[in-house]
C-alpha cells in the first residue's frame, strides 16, 4: 500500500526513511507538539515551501530547465486569492474558489506562452528570458495600486471557518500531547497540510510515470531523446506548465495562511534564491530533497538568530566571539552553514544518504577478524 502511495519511489535508505517519518509526524502533529504562534507559522511555512520547491525541482532536477520565473507563478497564486477575496462583498468559499481558478488559468496561459516561445533557446538564454519576465511582472504588481495594492499589498478576510476567531469548542481540547485550541488557525493549518501532501504525492506520481522518465531522458541528453522520436519542446512545455500550476497552488496557500499579500511577500527575488538553496541542500532531482531542504532551511532562517543570541550570551567576556555570534550576523552564519552543507553533501542530503545506503559493505577477510586465511594444504 505504501509502495503504491509513493509511486514505487521509496527512500532507499534506512536513515532517510527514518528522517522522513519523523518530519512527517512532526508536521502532522505540529499544532499539538508546538502550540506557539511562531512555531505554527514556521510549520506552515515549511509546508508551503515543500510544495513550492518540489514543483521547481520538477523543472530543474527532472527536466534540466533553469527558470527564474517560478516566484512569478507563486505570486500569481497569492494575488489571485487576495484580489478575489478583497473584491468580494463577503469572504465566501465561492470567492476563494474563483481566485484559485483564475490564478491557475493565468499561470497556465503564461507558462504555455513562455514554454512555446522560450524553451527553443538553450540553458542560460532561457534563464535570462524568465528572469526578465519575472522582473517585469514584479514591477507591474508594484505599480498597479488600484488592482494589486501596490507596494502596500492587499489585506483581506477569509471564510469564517478559516478565521482565527472561529472556534469549534469553547474550551481547549485535552489530548495526550497537551491542550490545543480548535480554532480557525487549526483548521487552516490542516487544510494546508492536506493540500501539500496531495501535491507532493501527485508530483511523485508524475516523475515516476512514463512522462517523468521522458523528462529525465531529456535532462540527460535531449538530442538522443529527440532522435528516439520524442518532441522535446512539447515535453519541456508540459513540464513548465505543470511546475507553474503547482507553484500557483502553493501561492494560494500562502495567501490563505497570511490573509495578506504584497510584492515582497510572494514575488521577491529573494524567494527565488531561497528555492535554489533549498534544492541544492536537499538534493536535486529528488522529491524527498524538497522536504529535507525546506525543513532545514526554514528552521535555520527562523531560529538561527535565537541560537546566536543564546551563544552570544554564553560567550560574553571572551574576545571576538560575542561580536561574531551577534544575531545581526545571522546571514553570515547561514552562508557558512550552506557552504558546509555543499562541501559535505555535494549531491544534497538525500543524495548522500542514498549513496551511503547503496555502497556495498566491506568484505571481511576469509580468515575472520583474527587474521588472514590459512591455506588448507601443507607446504612441501
Amino acid at each position: 500500500m505504501l509502495n503504491r502511495l509513493l509511486s514505487n519511489d521509496l527512500p532507499r535508505s534506512r536513515w532517510l526513511a527514518a528522517l522522513l517519518v519523523v518530519l512527517f509526524l512532526g508536521l502532522a502533529l505540529a499544532p499539538f507538539l508546538f502550540p506557539g504562534v511562531k512555531a505554527l507559522n514556521v510549520a506552515a511555512k515549511v509546508l508551503i515551501f515543500i510544495a513550492l520547491v518540489a514543483s521547481f525541482d520538477l523543472l530543474l532536477g527532472y527536466t534540466g530547465i533553469v527558470s527564474f520565473a517560478h516566484t512569478m507563478f507563486f505570486g500569481i497564486g497569492a494575488y489571485g486569492v487576495a484580489i478575489a477575496l478583497n473584491a468580494a462583498e463577503s469572504p465566501s468559499w465561492w470567492a476563494l474558489g474563483q481566485g484559485v481558478l483564475a490564478a491557475l488559468l493565468v499561470s497556465l496561459v503564461l507558462s504555455l506562452v513562455i514554454g512555446l516561445f522560450s524553451l527553443r533557446v538553450k540553458a542560460i538564454f532561457f534563464a535570462m528570458i524568465t528572469l526578465a519576465v519575472a522582473t517585469a511582472f514584479l514591477t507591474l504588481a508594484s505599480q498597479l495600486s488600484d488592482f494589486t495594492g501596490g507596494e502596500d499589498g492587499l489585506s483581506f478576510s477569509v471564510p469564517e471557518l478559516l478565521t482565527p476567531g472561529f472556534t469549534l469548542m469553547e474550551e481547549p481540547l485535552q489530548t495526550p500531547l497537551g491542550e490545543v485550541d480548535l480554532n480557525g488557525r487549526f483548521i487552516t493549518y490542516y487544510l494546508i497540510f492536506g493540500t501539500v501532501t496531495a501535491i507532493f504525492l501527485t508530483l511523485l506520481r508524475i516523475v515516476n510515470s512514463p512522462f517523468g522518465r521522458v523528462l529525465q531522458a531529456i535532462r540527460e541528453n535531449d538530442f538522443r531523446a529527440e532522435a528516439l522520436g520524442y518532441r522535446t519542446v512539447v515535453y519541456r512545455t508540459l513540464s513548465n506548465v505543470l511546475s507553474a500550476s503547482f507553484a500557483t497552488l502553493a501561492g494560494c496557500l500562502l495567501a490563505i495562511w497570511l490573509r495578506y499579500n504584497g510584492p515582497d511577500t510572494s514575488l521577491s527575488f529573494e524567494i527565488m534564491l531561497d528555492i535554489l538553496l533549498i534544492v541544492v541542500i536537499g538534493g536535486m532531482g529528488t522529491m524527498y530533497g524538497a522536504v529535507i531542504g525546506s525543513v532545514l532551511f526554514v528552521l535555520a532562517q527562523s531560529y538561527l538568530q535565537d541560537l546566536l543570541r543564546l551563544a552570544g550570551g554564553a560567550t560574553e567576556g571572551l574576545p571576538l566571539l560575542p561580536a561574531l555570534l551577534t544575531p545581526d550576523r545571522w546571514l553570515l552564519w547561514l552562508g557558512v552553514l550552506f557552504v558546509l552543507s555543499v562541501y559535505y553533501f555535494p549531491s544534497g542530503v538525500v543524495g548522500k544518504l542514498r549513496e551511503r545506503a547503496a555502497r556495498p559493505p566491506r568484505a571481511r577477510p576469509a580468515g575472520g577478524a583474527s587474521g588472514p586465511a590459512q591455506p588448507n594444504a601443507r607446504r612441501p
